[in-house]
């Protein structure tokens, strides 16, 4: 195999795979989280300036005042 040319037994390839992948799981992880609270500020951002376009056009006809 193409370990050997490396200079490395199969063993220590194998331990090198694992490490790898839990290096890489973290890393998605730690950008997916990241990633979570930037979405997570700006909906409540936008939220807030809908809120506050929304007070600014007057109440909304519901249900109760009948078809529009």
């Amino acid at each position: 195999m193409f370990w050997k040319e490396l200079g490395i037994s199969g063993g220590t390839a194998l331990v090198l795979l694992v490490v790898l992948y839990f290096v890489v799981k973290w890393a998605v992880r730690a950008a997916i989280d990241s990633s979570k609270n930037a979405i997570a500020r700006a909906v409540r951002k936008g939220l807030e300036q809908y809120e506050k376009e929304k007070g600014q056009l007057g109440p909304t006809p519901g249900p109760e005042d009948g078809p529009v």
